[in-house]
């Protein structure tokens, strides 16, 4: 979320402004709780969650208010009248929030947030507080399962490509940071929350020259100290030996190949391979990072199988959660002034 903006209340679903408006046409100005969880029914693939989204819920909530040219749409929507949209400038957020920091392990129906306020603030955040949190634990979590599968070796988001717009990316960088990840490729979110940064080369960059020396002993003369490889454009074991090369002329010089990356093929027998050639050449030192395709389930199974990998870049799977891509996070009332309510349609009680 841009820390400069200002937050529309339009960030909402068009029944809550509806209901904001009625509320106050029918007197309804009570304090109304509601309750903010992940509703277990929904047969997830999750058996805890990491909470996440704090941060830019709490901000939300704090700024937001009407824009003028908010006013001007709702307006030229004729739904509502003029005298509601007149009271619409003055509107703030004047209620209490109580919520599990950002990182706690939670649990379906186990409520992560509680908002208490005038029943039409509370109604009309509903949507901005489900997107917000709800995305945000969603990610946390399947980063932590990525950490548990890593068992210690660090991972880094490299997800920032795929995931489902700008927002998002930065979104899914700093909640992995959260979970526990080292760092990530997105450079602006390194600025923005302070992440540490992490890349190695791209497979055209070893095109753009004529062969995989050339182009490792290029990125080495910028990059003298922190040079990661990238074994496999052609083929990985021919790639670790021209690595190799390229590497004991930098120690040679007082510089150290920080390591080497397999973007492709038997993670397992090519990184045990590719490890037997870097310490043959005395270069325990160097890492074997790995990359494309993999989440908590590929980690462990690579890892089960024997793999020499001591590092992941996690993307896509992680980016856009792929085996979980949405939690069933709901926000009900459970108590409207004096009155405590609950919700008891069948399948969907609470």
């Amino acid at each position: 979320m841009n820390r400069d903006e200002t937050i529309s209340p339009l960030f909402s679903d068009l029944y809550e402004l509806t209901m904001m408006l009625a509320y106050g046409e029918n007197h309804q100005s009570a304090r109304a709780t509601f309750s903010l969880f992940i509703r277990g029914s929904a047969g997830l693939n999750r058996g805890f969650f990491v909470a996440a989204g704090l941060e830019d819920a709490l901000y939300g909530l704090e700024k937001m208010h009407f824009s003028q040219s908010d006013l001007d749409y709702l307006q030229s929507l004729n739904l509502f009248p003029e005298a509601f949209i007149r009271l619409l400038p003055d509107f703030r957020f004047t209620g209490d929030v109580r919520a599990m920091p950002e990182g706690t392990i939670c649990f379906a129906d186990e409520p992560l947030m509680e908002v208490t306020a005038p029943i039409a603030e509370a109604q009309v955040v509903e949507t901005f507080l489900i997107n917000t949190l709800g995305f945000q634990t969603n990610i946390a979590t399947k980063a932590l399962r990525c950490i548990h599968a890593a068992k210690g070796r660090p991972l880094s988001d490299f997800s920032f490509r795929r995931t489902q717009g700008l927002d998002a990316g930065m979104q899914v960088a700093r909640c992995a940071y959260i979970a526990g990840f080292t760092g990530t490729s997105n450079v602006l979110a390194g600025k923005k929350y302070g992440i540490p940064v992490s890349g190695t080369m791209a497979h055209s960059f070893i095109l753009a020259f004529g062969n995989e020396i050339e182009a490792f002993q290029a990125y080495a003369r910028s990059f003298p100290d922190n040079s990661i490889f990238l074994i496999d454009t052609h083929d990985v074991i021919e790639g670790a030996r021209s690595a190799v090369s390229v590497a004991l002329v930098m120690a040679g010089k007082g510089h150290l190949l920080k390591g080497v990356r397999i973007d492709s093929g038997d993670m397992v027998e090519d990184s045990r391979k590719v490890r037997r050639i870097l310490d043959e050449a005395g270069l325990r030192q160097v890492q074997i990072v790995a990359t494309s395709g993999f989440d908590e389930f590929e980690i462990e199974k690579v890892l089960s199988e024997g793999a020499a990998i001591d590092a992941f870049g996690v993307g896509t799977k992680l980016g856009v959660s792929a085996d979980t891509p949405y939690l069933d996070m709901v926000y009900k009332m459970s108590r409207y002034g004096s009155r405590n309510v609950k919700k008891n349609s069948p399948g969907k009680i609470r």
